[in-house]
């Protein structure tokens, strides 16, 4: 254990390859569970066709809780190999940032046993309910798990916005990537307080999320790919040396 503690301090180019691929797993599964599987599900306004779906669908329905878990298992961990890339700009807020994304997972691992719920009632589990009762349970269940995501992403603005200034402030990354995560961050806030409180402007704001996926993306390839920039002029240390010496 002590030596792989010691390679993910020591070896930042290593470390940065690794969050880059769960920041790609995030991406599959988050938009999976989003698009390809609720989207199909979920009618909004027709409790009839949704419970229809669901019923019909079941094998496709639990797909999403296993997505939604593996999502947040990613999570848990990426948002502690940032603090570890990103703890010598600022530890403070480099820490900040991680607690932030991680109470963010907790709010949407906690929201998905409303997902869950929706299983138990629709098979009975000794709740007695008309086809009418059964069916605005299920939608309200639904409602829940959708708003937990939304408050869960308050928290995870907030963990961006400030990824984003420590990325600014590092010299291993490109500044454009943390400009990426400040905007996202703004779109995240804003989009979440306006479905909680008016959320009949909701359709203004959702075509702005193509921002914060283009920001996540570009900084999921660069980790992937580039890892963390390594300097060579003088004067500069590389990022290995950077790392160790904070």
């Amino acid at each position: 254990m002590k030596s792989i503690n010691n390679e993910i301090e020591n070896n930042p180019l290593a470390t940065a390859r690794i969050a880059g691929f769960l920041y790609l797993l995030i991406i599959v599964f988050g938009i999976s569970s989003e698009v390809l599987i609720r989207g199909q599900l979920i009618i909004p306004g027709d409790a009839l066709a949704t419970v229809g779906n669901i019923m019909a669908s079941e094998a496709l329905f639990k797909a999403g809780f296993v997505a939604d878990s593996i999502m947040l298992l990613c999570d848990v961990v990426i948002a502690i190999l940032f603090y570890v890339l990103l703890k010598p700009v600022n530890n403070t807020l480099a820490l900040t940032a991680a607690a932030f994304r991680l109470i963010q997972a907790a709010i949407l691992a906690f929201s998905l046993l409303s997902y869950y719920a929706v299983q138990l009632l629709l098979h009975g589990n000794g709740i007695s309910l008309d086809n009418n009762q059964l069916q605005s349970q299920v939608m309200l269940l639904l409602d829940m798990h959708a708003y937990g995501y939304d408050l869960g992403l308050i928290f995870f603005a907030l963990s961006n916005f400030i990824l984003g200034y420590l990325l600014i402030k590092s010299n291993l990354f490109p500044s454009i990537l943390g400009v990426g995560l400040l905007m996202s961050a703004v779109v995240y806030i804003t989009g979440s307080y306006v479905r909680f409180l008016v959320p009949e402007y909701i359709s203004f704001i959702q075509p702005m999320y193509l921002v914060p996926v283009l920001a996540e993306l570009s900084l999921c390839l660069w980790l992937m790919f580039k890892g963390v920039r390594v300097q060579t002029k003088r004067g500069s240390t590389d990022a290995r040396n950077q790392m160790k010496h904070a």
